[in-house]
């Protein structure tokens, strides 16, 4: 072996304890952390098929749903967003992506590559869209599918839904939601808002690492997903081995293959990732245990807070306020202050992350978060200060010792 390959000149892994205070990913909850040393089973294991139906169960609430087919697809919440798009999704049909930000930008990007045709409705970074312009759009898109993201990270905004999945089933179209960065932090309403397919992921206000996508199917898509691998069975005249052939132009991700995995039936089609599972499964023990509404309730002050904090230093909160995430907060950059220096300075010298932008706003916000594990009164506290101190150091005049008050207030104002 080559000396510089020697594994001893690495050493165990010992990550800094840094406090993550951006648009995500966040600091595990211990207990998910813990959950995800337990033994490993084997996938027909019945512990393990006993699990898996516990989660089901357990992200039914979490989605505002009681839709049977509630379940995880294993990857990052990317995973579960490539699985809902080209499960839905055939070459040549017409998708409307409701874009106010990056990640409408990803799914129209996810989009063109399945060779669907698409149309975008769009708002300005730091708004969203209306309904009712929505509304126009599927008129005169008449899509197959309407996908949207329901908080976009990139712009701090989350889109209005409700009304959403009326107007899709009224116009014969499908619906899709990426929740992955408001999904245990700000209330989903699956059902109440007569959506059909939403993803999220685990490493936003779950509290839980990257990895895992949890995801629900209504029974209207589910439909769909089946008579589509019907179709295309027959079209292309290929043969079925326990009920599975080639349906779409993703294994992996076929949604109709990882339906048969999660039912009674329990068909072969990849092995479980135990120790994602565990993890996703003990956020939503976590998140129920604590009360949904009271989760909400923590995020939506989590966001005062900092957001007073912020406005206290002097400093300019980005977009909308009618319509801002809880769980992250733009801030503009003052003129003047290296935006990477304030960042490196909270990072080398009190182990706090804050984030950077994309795209138009590359260079001229942060985005700070409090969400999951981390939407808790001092670390929003210990965040300001610090930042505070760092502009300082950055030569940006303000009086120091205001934030925190400020914060306090908010927290403990009435919404």
């Amino acid at each position: 072996m080559p000396p510089e390959l020697d594994p001893l000149l690495f050493g165990e892994i010992d990550p800094p304890q840094r406090l993550l205070m951006g648009p995500g990913p966040i600091n595990a909850h211990p207990r998910v952390l813990r959950a995800m040393s337990a033994d490993l089973l084997g996938q027909f294991d019945p512990e393990m098929t006993g699990y898996m139906n516990q989660v089901m169960a357990l992200y039914r609430p979490i989605f505002g749903t009681r839709n049977r087919w509630t379940m995880l697809v294993d990857g990052t919440a990317r995973a579960g967003i490539e699985a809902a798009l080209v499960s839905l999704v055939a070459p040549g049909d017409a998708v409307l992506v409701v874009n106010f930000g990056r990640f409408g930008l990803l799914l129209t990007e996810i989009l063109q590559r399945i060779g669907a045709v698409i149309e975008t409705v769009d708002a300005p970074w730091g708004e969203v869209v209306p309904m009712e312009r929505i509304e126009a759009a599927i008129a005169r898109v008449r899509p197959r599918l309407v996908a949207t993201i329901h908080g976009d990270t990139s712009t701090t905004m989350a889109q209005p839904l409700d009304g959403l999945g009326a107007l899709c089933r009224a116009a014969g179209a499908l619906s899709y939601v990426d929740a992955t960065a408001t999904i245990g932090g700000m209330e989903l309403a699956a059902d109440r808002w007569g959506v059909d397919v939403v993803t999220g992921g685990l490493q936003k206000c779950l509290g839980g690492p990257s990895g895992s996508a949890p995801i629900t199917v209504s029974d209207r898509a589910a439909e769909h997903i089946g008579q589509r691998r019907h179709v295309e069975r027959g079209i292309r005249g290929e043969g079925a081995v326990d009920g599975q052939g080639p349906r779409i132009s993703s294994n992996y991700f076929d949604l109709a293959m990882i339906m048969d995995y999660w039912s009674e039936k329990r068909l072969n089609h990849h092995t479980e990732a135990t120790s994602m599972l565990y993890a996703a499964r003990e956020c939503a023990r976590i998140a129920l245990g604590e009360g949904l509404e009271a989760r909400y309730a923590r995020h939506a002050a989590a966001g005062r807070a900092m957001t007073a904090g912020l406005r206290a230093m002097g400093l300019t909160v980005f977009g909308d306020d009618r319509h801002r995430m809880t769980n992250v907060t733009g801030v503009h950059i003052p003129q003047g202050v290296d935006g990477e220096a304030v960042r490196g300075a909270m990072r080398e010298l009190f182990e706090i992350e804050i984030g950077t932008a994309f795209g138009p706003l590359q260079g001229r916000i942060w985005r700070l978060g409090a969400m999951g594990y981390n939407a808790m009164k001092h670390k929003v506290l210990l965040t300001l200060a610090a930042l505070e101190a760092c502009l300082r150091m950055e030569g940006f005049a303000l009086t120091l010792g205001q934030a925190v008050p400020a914060a306090i207030e908010a927290w403990e104002a009435k919404s």
